[in-house]
């Protein structure tokens, strides 16, 4: 009977969206062959992504950049967009880590990004850790995105500072750690609590400010300037 709830669990549902067959074939015999996924559907085009996100309703869109017939960045928006959508969320690939799309594929609600050469157990396991509600990116990538917003926020005012007043205390100095890159685990440490607390401090975080995930958060952190670029770096 202890074994009922794995038994019952849902495989995690994933669609793959890249413009070349070859990408697609292989991530889906890759996500295939684990006993806790199922690829919903191969699409080709930002277009099909779409369309195919809402006839099939994936946890999971693995979303290539640069596509024809709407691009992945377009495609993203318009999927985390979707109210008929709620449990589906985008992970970006992309052959290169370019600044320019980083930013813009956050701001699309993305909550992930990988560049395609990226080790298959660890494209595994992004699909595993978002599909918890969680979100992924990559050190390098990372720095690049937190040094874009740096960028970006110091050529301008910080309106976004005010929504950190419904904050208390502990939920800014969790915040600084998420700014930070940290995962649950390690804000768990740093802050000598427990990781389902510091779960449940990200979770109510998320709620009060509005946002999708914890992505979303790590730029707030630093448009709204609770931390500047070096913090926990």
């Amino acid at each position: 009977m202890s074994e009922q709830p794995a038994e019952a669990r849902q495989p995690i549902g994933v669609l793959i969206a890249d413009d070349q067959s070859l990408i697609r074939a292989g991530f889906s015999a890759l996500l295939e062959a684990e006993d806790d996924m199922r690829v919903l559907g191969l699409a080709g085009s930002g277009r099909q992504a779409v369309a195919l996100a809402r006839a099939t309703r994936p946890d999971i869109v693995l979303m290539d950049i640069r596509m024809p017939d709407g691009d992945g960045i377009a495609a993203a928006a318009e999927i985390t967009a979707d109210r008929s959508l709620p449990g589906t969320r985008v992970i970006m690939l992309t052959t290169f880590e370019l600044d320019d799309y980083i930013l813009d594929s956050i701001r699309a609600g993305a909550s992930g990004f990988l560049v395609k050469d990226t080790e298959p157990a660890q494209l595994i396991e992004a699909v595993r850790v978002v599909a918890q509600g969680d979100s992924l990116l990559s050190p390098s990538v990372t720095r690049r995105l937190l040094a874009q917003v740096a960028a970006t926020s110091a050529r301008k005012a910080l309106p976004d500072a005010h929504r950190l007043a419904e904050l208390t205390v502990r939920e800014r100095e969790v915040l600084e750690q998420i700014g930070a890159g940290k995962s649950n685990a390690e804000i768990a440490a740093a802050l000598f609590i427990t990781p389902l607390t510091a779960k449940t401090h990200v979770s109510r975080i998320i709620g009060k400010l509005g946002v999708r995930d914890r992505t979303s958060l790590v730029v707030l952190a630093y448009e709204s300037g609770l931390i500047t670029p070096g913090d926990g770096q």
